[in-house]
């Protein structure tokens, strides 16, 4: 895996909006604190456009995210927001000036469309991380903290409590992922994940239930499951239950689906539609320990 350069004080960090649109105001807080940081930031010409459910038309987002791939001043982009759009335009970018000289592309939820793309097929490192439209809902700090230090080269190793539901053990891996919904829908195209020997981190919000389930019998069947050296289940907030009630809970439902396969299983690790959304350099090598007391994570650059 290709690993972008860390950020200097001064550095240019581009915002774009290649999905839903944002509004300006949610920009205007991440604006402030990253150049508290010392960072100089560059809006997209069309970060504040609206088409739709969009953030401007697909071509004006391209256009965007085109532009800062390609300028050798800017040394980050961070995605303004999720939502849905980020499909609509991958297949038309160009990453060749990008891959001469690699830079962050940051953000979670929708921006898993860039992260798969990215880690699978062009061995490049992202970051799946705090966006600008919940900087302010930041529960802890600590979200747009690990953020912050990530770009500037610090990864922590972090440390979390157990779950009930964790599989003991310990193993090593690059990490892969992010949103289930949008990694379910990349299956069977030329942007599909490869999990051979990889570890996986999984989130999502607001589906149903027997949805979730219908996705992890997916990736299952599909062998998606059986290599794996790990799996590191985040937020899976605001599920639904369905009428009937589907009967079991989202950790539930995963469980079942990994039953059959030894590998370590971490829940509940502070990264998705969350309060709490911690970043995690996707495409990084990862030696992550379970045991009772504590699940730690901790970084190698190789």
């Amino acid at each position: 895996m290709y690993q972008p350069t860390a950020l200097e004080k001064g550095d240019k960090i581009g915002i774009i909006s290649p999905a839903g649109k944002i509004e300006p105001e949610k920009v205007g807080i991440a604006v402030t604190m990253l150049e508290r940081l010392g960072l100089k930031v560059v809006l997209g010409k069309h970060v504040f456009d609206e088409y739709h459910q969009f953030a401007g038309r697909d071509l004006n987002r391209l256009k965007d995210f085109q532009q800062m791939l390609d300028d050798p001043e800017i040394k980050a982009i961070l995605c303004a927001r999720g939502g849905y759009g980020c499909v609509r335009i991958l297949e038309h970018v160009d990453f060749d000036l990008f891959l001469r000289k690699p830079k962050w592309i940051i953000g979670y939820s929708d921006i898993t469309v860039f992260h798969s793309y990215l880690n699978s097929i062009l061995d490049v490192e992202s970051l799946h991380s705090v966006m600008p439209i919940n900087f302010i809902d930041d529960e802890t700090g600590k979200s747009v903290e690990t953020l912050f230090s990530a770009l500037m080269g610090d990864f922590e190793d972090y440390k979390i409590k157990p779950h009930e539901l964790n599989r003991l053990g310990v193993a090593e891996g690059d990490l892969i992922g992010g949103n289930l919904s949008i990694l379910y829908s990349l299956r069977g195209t030329n942007m599909d994940f490869e999990t051979h020997g990889k570890i996986l981190f999984i989130e999502d919000v607001g589906e149903e239930l027997y949805h979730l389930d219908r996705m992890m019998h997916n990736l299952r069947m599909g062998g998606k499951l059986s290599e794996l050296q790990a799996l590191v289940v985040g937020g899976f907030s605001g599920m639904k239950e369905g009428d009937p009630k589907f009967g079991t809970s989202a950790y539930e439902i995963i469980n079942e689906a990994v039953e059959s396969y030894t590998y370590p299983v971490v829940y509940d690790f502070p990264a998705g539609h969350i309060n709490n959304n911690w970043t995690l350099p996707l495409g990084r090598y990862v030696k992550i320990a379970v045991d009772e007391k504590e699940v730690s994570f901790n970084w190698y650059k190789r």
